[in-house]
């Protein structure tokens, strides 16, 4: 790909934005951007009906998402992400972490059948979570359960409609 202009990184960052506008949409959400990064917050995820409830999301990528000896899945995030989604704000604020293959070939396929993006994307919610001594990094552990498909975008959804994610 000698034309490319998008790193590995940013191939990744656009492919966690595509797949999670892909399942908001399946469930009936509008999605937004920001137009400045300053509070972690990638993509906001929009409901209608009462309260008009909304997600917000910090979107990661990665080909090594690991294991941990409990079955949860171990990601490394920066101090600065840990300390922003820690924070109580109204708004409720979750990690989203795309689990591709490691190798990039198999990360899409594209045919006039179908679109398949390879792997689904977690999420943990950190409101509550202790303040870390790291300086640079922390890692988080994320239950395999956290699955971000459309039924569990939607309890999330009614979740932040009656007052947050815990």
């Amino acid at each position: 790909m000698a034309d490319a202009l998008l790193t590995n990184q940013d191939r990744e960052e656009a492919l966690s934005r595509a797949y999670v506008r892909a399942v908001a949409a399946y469930a009936g959400y509008a999605t937004s951007e920001c137009d400045f990064d300053r509070d972690g917050v990638d993509l906001r995820i929009h409901a209608g009906g009462p309260m008009r409830p909304a997600i917000d999301l910090q979107l990661k990528a990665t080909i090594n998402l690991a294991e941990s000896r409990e079955g949860d899945y171990r990601f490394r995030l920066l101090r600065r992400n840990y300390d922003l989604l820690r924070d109580g704000t109204q708004t409720p604020r979750l990690h989203a972490v795309l689990d591709l293959p490691k190798d990039e070939a198999q990360w899409m396929t594209l045919t006039t059948e179908k679109l398949v993006l390879r792997r689904c994307a977690y999420w943990l919610s950190l409101k509550n979570y202790p303040e870390t001594h790291n300086l640079s990094s922390t890692t988080v552990y994320i239950p395999r359960g956290n699955v971000l498909d459309v039924d569990s975008l939607r309890v999330l959804m009614e979740r932040s409609r009656k007052g947050g994610i815990e």
